[in-house]
């Protein structure tokens, strides 16, 4: 993969690139930096990614190449070997060099897609920047990662995991896989109570699909796996929040990258979808509402509405949600996340008869994939439905259903 910018190799007094990394040398050049002299080096070289092979010595050295390294643009992965806790938010694991050097080329390639995406978006928001903007915060607010498992481990990850961001959980492989085709998930943990081979078996079918192949995977049931075409694999054991720790950088590395392909969606639709959800914007919304509404008054069809509220305006839930609709959407359908954080969906050529069946699916999807805060139970999506009148506005559609969803509250 071509890059602008070398790997540079952190050491600590001693020359590791050409021992650590052999292959990387044959897509760009591989340049040893001591930890005295980073930062400078850094500045200089502008480097495409950065690894540490070890921490011995970093002291707060490692501390100040992270923000260095978060500060410039576009994305500059870090990987660090064995990394101690506490590491940096940015900080990339990389258990061991185990594997040899096609396992750390398939990490790095990895994260060096990542870098070539931001890019990709940086260059089309300099081009155009009146169509969207890049969404700001900490891509793990958008986060949800599936948390496998029925052993004794399950419930403290659960927490663990829970505390941080969004988590799935799943007690059999065959709900793992419900999960894993009905929403977008930014990780995975295997946790204790299958057998080897299960998770072998599981590991592989995640390796065959190209939806899956690139997840950061946990296995925290230890012990040594064999090789699969997994780049973010990591085999982690230890105590709870530790493993959260040493796996949630590669977890915000996914979601930022689900994050730039939401907003190059966005690009290629003239800036009219929300980047944070993947449904149009208010304003396009109404725009594309008001052209169906004439355009069933010239050919005599109708469109049905729907409201689904949640109860609740907490923003990573309704994103969530909001998410897992645009999957399941129609392609002929459109839908908006309003400012009362309820969801609207216009469902095209469809009666009321129609548009309650595909509502109900859509509700029942969401009521078991979309979770609350803290723990909470899970979201019961209320679902109100109208459709259109040859008289009709999309002010007076929209109006009657208000009135009707405040009834059924």
């Amino acid at each position: 993969m071509s890059q602008h910018g070398p790997l540079i190799v952190v050491s600590n007094g001693e020359r590791k690139a050409s021992v650590e990394t052999p292959s990387c040398q044959t897509i760009f050049p591989v340049i040893d930096i001591d930890w005295s002299e980073v930062s400078e080096g850094i500045e200089l070289l502008q480097p495409a990614a950065v690894f540490v092979p070890t921490t011995e010595g970093a002291g707060i050295g490692l501390d100040h190449l992270a923000r260095q390294l978060a500060a410039m643009q576009p994305y500059v992965p870090l990987i660090v070997a064995n990394p101690e806790m506490p590491c940096p938010d940015n900080a990339l694991p990389f258990s061991s060099l185990d594997g040899g050097g096609d396992r750390f080329d398939r990490r790095l390639n990895a994260a060096l897609r990542v870098r070539t995406l931001h890019a990709t978006v940086l260059r089309r928001l300099a081009s155009n920047p009146a169509i969207t903007r890049l969404p700001e915060g900490d891509p793990i607010r958008d986060a949800t990662v599936l948390l496998i498992g029925r052993g004794v481990a399950y419930p403290t990850l659960s927490v663990a995991f829970g505390e941080r961001l969004r988590v799935v959980g799943a007690l059999s492989i065959e709900a793992a896989a419900k999960h894993l085709n009905a929403r977008d998930l930014d990780g995975i943990i295997i946790s204790e109570g299958f057998s080897p081979r299960v998770i072998d078996a599981l590991l592989t079918v995640l390796t065959e699909d190209s939806r899956f192949r690139n997840l950061p995977i946990a296995v925290t049931s230890g012990g040594r796996l064999a090789t699969y075409d997994l780049p973010n694999l990591e085999v982690t054991s230890g105590e709870p929040y530790h493993i959260v720790s040493t796996f949630l950088p590669l977890v915000r590395q996914q979601a930022f990258e689900a994050r730039l392909r939401r907003t190059l969606r966005s690009m290629d639709a003239g800036g009219l979808l929300d980047p944070r959800t993947g449904l149009l914007t208010l304003d396009a919304f109404h725009r594309e509402l008001n052209f169906a509404i004439h355009q069933t008054r010239s050919n005599g069809a109708s469109i049905s509405v729907a409201r689904f509220s949640f109860g609740q305006k907490h923003e990573r839930s309704l994103f969530d949600a909001a998410r897992i609709l645009s999957r399941l959407m129609r392609r002929m359908d459109f839908g908006t996340l309003e400012p009362d954080g309820s969801i609207v969906v216009v469902f095209a050529d469809a009666d009321l008869r129609n548009a309650q069946i595909i509502a109900r699916r859509l509700s029942s999807v969401m009521k078991h994939t979309t979770h609350n805060v803290k723990r909470a139970p899970r979201i019961d999506p209320q679902v109100a439905l109208t459709t259109s009148r040859a008289d009709d506005s999309a002010t007076s559609l929209l109006t009657r259903l208000n009135e009707k969803a405040r009834a059924a509250s």
